[in-house]
């Protein structure tokens, strides 16, 4: 018979032996618990490497035929929004005119002016603008292009836009305008494409045109003046190139002064004749921002030379706009000289009030013939999404005031006339 301190030996080395394969199996499990942490820990360093550059190669093999390629095991990422705005304008005339009997006998006017739609947005660095208008009496696309934003800010813009050539963005505060948009070479727009930068004070635009913007130069429905085809007038405009460069002295002060040079180069294609004249135009401009003063100064030479059929006059070739068309001299030159004041508002609800007068006058070449003027004297009224032009136009042998004509004939008028205009728009 076994004594009891045997028993316990006995019974401890029993529960020795069955915990060695427990304790072994403890052993593993821990072991297992960390390596599967060193796992964890190099997994979450990967992906911290990965969210500090989150650059990643693609396996090009994988890619989607004919869409966006996307990396395998690469974790989807929300798609960028464009950012896109929609906006317009709808504005009226109320007018007086005095070489119109009508107008004087129902002591003035009223009428829509325009309404237009804009859309303007950019994703990534691809950007777009458009704007379409509808007149009373016409619609047209004002213009609509697709550009590109470099890193260096440059920019490229494909489709219809604007020509850059003299006073930018507009030669004249009125709503009227003056002599160089009336001949095509203020405020203009042509298919083509073109590349602008600015380097500090520096400011650089190269252009190349194909032709006119709708590609029908028997239109004049259209925004901005062009050659177009009428009657004995077969012209257009085609392969025109563009150059302006500016400077601005004092960039970012109270008192800026861009001053700068424009040069404009294509060709005349003649319907009937089927051959190809010429034009050219150069400008030097200068547009000072002092303070609450605005002046703008501007001179222009342009030569138009057709290959015209025997028995059409090159004197005079023929543009169109606004669903019109008139003669203007084919030589001429042009002088621009407008000042503006933004007076300080007295009212808490006008947010701006700018008082201008704009005068340019057309200097043709033809001895004998009449030069053209017309001078506008005017305040606008900016109060939120309203703004108001208030203009009294007085016109010499001026297109659209009585007989007045930009032609290099004797033809014309002699007399000044008037119009007072309001023009009254919603913008949003």
């Amino acid at each position: 018979m076994r004594s009891v301190n045997g028993d316990w030996r006995m019974y401890g080395l029993a529960a020795l032996l069955l915990a060695m394969p427990l304790q072994a199996v403890a052993d593993e499990s821990v072991e297992a618990l960390r390596a599967e942490l060193e796992r964890l820990k190099a997994r979450i360093e990967q992906l911290e490497r990965e969210r500090a550059n989150p650059v990643r190669e693609v396996d090009l093999g994988s890619a989607v035929s004919g869409t966006e390629r996307v990396p395998q095991d690469s974790e989807a990422t929300e798609p960028v929004e464009p950012d896109v705005h929609v906006g317009g304008a709808l504005r009226f005339n109320m007018v007086h005119r005095d070489f119109s009997e009508t107008s004087k006998g129902k002591r003035g006017e009223s009428g829509l002016d325009v309404f237009r739609l804009n859309v303007d947005g950019e994703i990534d660095n691809i950007l777009v603008s458009a704007e379409y208008r509808f007149y009373s009496y016409m619609h047209t696309l004002h213009h609509g292009w697709i550009g590109y934003q470099f890193n260096d800010d440059s920019q490229l813009q494909f489709g219809v836009h604007r020509v850059p050539f003299g006073l930018q963005p507009y030669p004249a505060h009125n709503a009227w305008f003056g002599v160089p948009y009336y001949v095509g070479l203020g405020d203009d727009y042509d298919m083509g494409i073109k590349y602008q930068r600015e380097d500090g004070p520096w400011q650089w635009q190269v252009a190349f045109y194909k032709n006119e913007e709708l590609n029908d130069a028997t239109s004049p429905e259209r925004y901005s003046f062009d050659l177009v085809r009428n009657g004995d007038q077969q012209n257009e405009e085609i392969n025109q190139w563009n150059g302006r460069g500016a400077y601005t002295f004092g960039l970012g002060t109270a008192c800026e002064t861009e001053v700068g040079g424009s040069l404009q180069a294509g060709e005349v294609y003649n319907a009937t004749t089927d051959r190809r004249g010429d034009h050219w135009a150069a400008a030097a401009h200068l547009d000072s921002r002092c303070g609450r003063w605005h002046f703008q100064v501007s001179g222009i030479r342009y030569d138009y030379n057709p290959i015209n059929p025997e028995g059409v006059s090159s004197d005079s070739v023929q543009v169109g706009a606004f669903a019109g068309t008139y003669d203007i001299a084919s030589n001429a030159d042009i002088l621009v000289t407008n000042v503006a004041y933004n007076l300080p508002s007295p009212w808490k609800r006008i947010d701006s009030i700018i008082c201008y007068n704009d005068y340019s006058q057309l200097f043709k070449d033809e001895t004998g013939a009449r030069d053209s003027r017309i001078n506008t004297l005017g305040c606008a009224f900016g109060m939120g999404p309203l703004f108001t032009y208030v203009d009294y136009i007085f016109a010499n042998n001026m297109a659209y005031f009585g007989d007045g004509s930009l032609a290099g004939t004797g033809a014309g008028d002699d007399d000044w006339h008037s119009r007072f205009n309001v023009n009254i728009g919603f913008y949003w």
